[in-house]
């Protein structure tokens, strides 16, 4: 998958944003960002599209192992509580599938990754999904854990999230 580099205003959800500049704020004098140096009481208002992953490298391509994720991510993905499994067993889709190389451009380029993609809900309407990606490492240098951000809009206001990326991998 190819990806385009862009600046940060390409961004369209406000809560997005402000969570790209919570990143820059934080990276400070790192190439990225060290997740201990940030206040997650910050990050309450936007928690119920947020998924905070690790990075696991066991030899073979990193795999991303969900620590958390918020009440919206739990319904798009039809689990109340994802915490201990990995994003590749929950996705419902193929090792490789184009979903899973965001994540590892955002650990290989140690930068944010932005993506926009449109799925059908189950009642068929057209629905984006805005998806931003921000790498963190405890060391400052080498990414060890992303915080990933959604945000699903659809052009007539009214879409079914039930399920929503279950329904897409079908």
């Amino acid at each position: 998958m190819q990806f385009a580099v862009a600046r940060p205003d390409v961004v369209r959800a406000i809560s997005q944003r402000w969570l790209l500049k919570f990143w820059q704020r934080h990276r400070g004098e790192h190439r990225v960002p060290q997740w201990q140096s940030v206040d997650t009481e910050h990050l309450k208002s936007v928690s119920a599209n947020l998924s905070l992953l690790d990075v696991k490298n066991g030899g073979g391509p990193a795999r991303f192992l969900i620590r958390y994720h918020g009440d919206t991510i739990g319904q798009v993905y039809g689990s109340v509580d994802c915490r201990g499994k990995f994003l590749d067993e929950v996705m419902a889709q193929p090792p490789g599938a184009p979903a899973l190389a965001a994540y590892h451009r955002a650990v290989d380029g140690a930068a944010p990754v932005y993506t926009i993609h449109e799925i059908n809900d189950r009642g068929g309407r057209a629905v984006q999904y805005e998806r931003l990606l921000l790498p963190f490492a405890r060391d400052g240098r080498r990414v060890d854990r992303i915080l990933a951000a959604f945000e699903f809009i659809c052009a007539d206001g009214g879409f079914d999230l039930k399920d929503l990326m279950v329904a897409q991998a079908a």
